[in-house]
């Protein structure tokens, strides 16, 4: 059974500045909880279209592989590998990837970027967008449930907690 999750951040930055950040798969483990000990291990970068003359050299445009190690169980030293694979990229709007091997059956995470001013101030409202499936039935809801669901919203509270300073 697939679950899907939404996720939404307004930050005061510009959309450039928060998807140059976010794009470039160098700054993943800045962003993942450092109780996860998140590594990037491995990564094929293919270069997006260029369409700005200021684009980012760092962005993995479609076509790149990032491959990841991260804690299973934040107190133990048990590491799991998670490799994706990004399938769609527009600068400045969207960025989507897809587990090619990891914990999931599926996982699909679109990574949105939309200008838009709160209370009088520019910046960028930051949109997460996760299909997947823990796979092994009754088991995998439980765990699900139990676990992988609490886990990511823990996850992306983090991230939301300190962006605004890793965005400086």
């Amino acid at each position: 059974m697939s679950t899907r999750l939404e996720f939404e951040q307004w930050v005061p930055f510009s959309v450039d500045r928060v998807f140059d950040f976010f794009s470039n798969p160098e700054n993943l483990p800045r962003i993942m909880p450092a109780a996860s000990g998140t590594q990037l291990i491995a990564l094929h970068r293919v270069a997006p279209p260029i369409v700005a003359p200021f684009a980012n050299e760092k962005a993995a445009g479609a076509g790149s592989i990032i491959a990841t190690s991260f804690r299973i169980l934040p107190l133990l030293p048990f590491r799991k590998r998670w490799t994706a694979r990004i399938t769609e990229f527009e600068w400045n709007h969207h960025f989507a990837d897809v587990q090619e091997k990891g914990p999931f059956k599926h996982w699909h995470h679109r990574h949105e970027f939309v200008a838009s001013v709160q209370q009088g101030i520019e910046g960028t409202l930051i949109r997460d967008v996760i299909d997947y499936e823990v796979g092994f039935g009754a088991l995998g809801w439980l765990a699900d449930t139990l676990f992988v669901r609490p886990e990511m919203k823990r996850t992306f509270a983090e991230r939301q907690r300190r962006l605004p300073e890793l965005l400086r």
